[in-house]
């Protein structure tokens, strides 16, 4: 945010100039207060906080190396047109990819502590660990309009970041922790590479759920990893809007309510045996869940549906860990 402008420096761009500037920085956790707020850190996010990590030049250097790529992505032409699933067409891949950005920020404004993105916090949510949070959509077409119910918690797990990544990634693993999918086959339908790293690509699923007469569900997911952190953020989309999209369409009046992880290294100390402690080579695992369809039992309902995606998630990745 621009507080002053000092000197507007040279005609056309801004050599010479002089500005008096605020920046907030956030660590997607609602355990951490953002850069400019001193409140004090929970425990959990200490030995990252205090190396440098969770707000350093790392981070920023890191966010606009993979925010070139994504670019790079976008602009693309010469898609080889014999991978399975990819999406070869400029105008099918632009609006998809724009339709994935507006997922990954809008589950970031929902679990950071962002003044600029208001919240109101509901004091008696029945878990200290669990934050529960309403917001008003008003006026928003890429939102449900009314008040939108958002619960998120962050958690350590001593599975190293990578590991927990791939697992949350992956479809052949996602009925292993979706509550939602119901134990359906998940498939991709398409993909779009965004990045050099394997895991820097936006999928669109396509969940068979099993033993009900409701129709096949679509999801949109976008997964990302750098050396500061990673994100599997996803969000159910209409097959209409999605079929719209992937012609080229404008994303922007798709609904949306995204869904997700970030995931963070517990800090910069590793160890070489068995993972014992925070700071030794484990994850921080920040979850979010949104609901529109509100209710007296809905506080109750996602909080329920936090913790139990905890424990399946635990319980899943420390397996395949031992």
């Amino acid at each position: 945010m621009t507080l002053e402008v000092l000197s507007t420096g040279v005609a056309g761009n801004y050599n010479g100039a002089l500005q008096v500037m605020s920046a907030e920085f956030q660590v997607p956790s609602p355990l951490v207060p953002t850069r400019e707020n001193y409140r004090s850190v929970h425990n959990l996010y200490k030995p990252l906080v205090n190396s440098g990590l969770a707000f350093g030049a790392k981070r920023w250097v890191a966010t606009l190396d993979r925010q070139c790529e994504r670019l790079a992505s976008s602009m693309a032409s010469n898609i080889p047109a014999g991978d399975l699933y990819v999406i070869t067409s400029p105008e099918g891949r632009k609006s998809m990819l724009k339709l994935a950005e507006r997922v990954v920020t809008s589950f970031c404004t929902g679990v950071g502590a962002s003044s600029a993105h208001a919240w109101t916090t509901l004091s008696a949510t029945g878990s200290d660990d669990v934050r529960v949070m309403t917001r008003k959509s008003m006026d928003d077409p890429g939102r449900p309009p009314g008040i939108v119910l958002s619960a998120a918690t962050s958690f350590w797990i001593p599975v190293p970041p990578n590991r927990v990544f791939d697992f949350l990634r992956d479809e052949n693993s996602r009925n292993e922790w979706d509550i939602l999918s119901n134990g359906g086959l998940v498939q991709e339908m398409a993909h779009i590479a965004n990045g050099r790293d394997p895991g820097n690509c936006v999928s669109l699923l396509c969940v068979n759920i099993a033993n009900s007469n409701q129709s096949n569900m679509l999801v949109l997911q976008e997964s990302c990893t750098d050396s500061t952190g990673s994100y599997v953020i996803y969000a159910p989309v209409d097959i209409v809007a999605m079929n719209m999209v992937l012609s080229g369409g404008d994303p922007d009046n798709v609904a949306l309510l995204p869904s997700g992880f970030a995931i963070l290294s517990d800090g910069p100390g590793l160890s070489s045996g068995g993972i014992l402690e925070v700071g030794s080579g484990g994850s921080l695992l920040t979850l979010a869940f949104p609901t529109a369809k509100l209710s007296l039992g809905s506080v109750a309902t996602v909080n329920s549906l936090i913790k139990c995606t905890v424990e399946r998630i635990k319980s899943a990745v420390m397996c395949e860990n031992a």
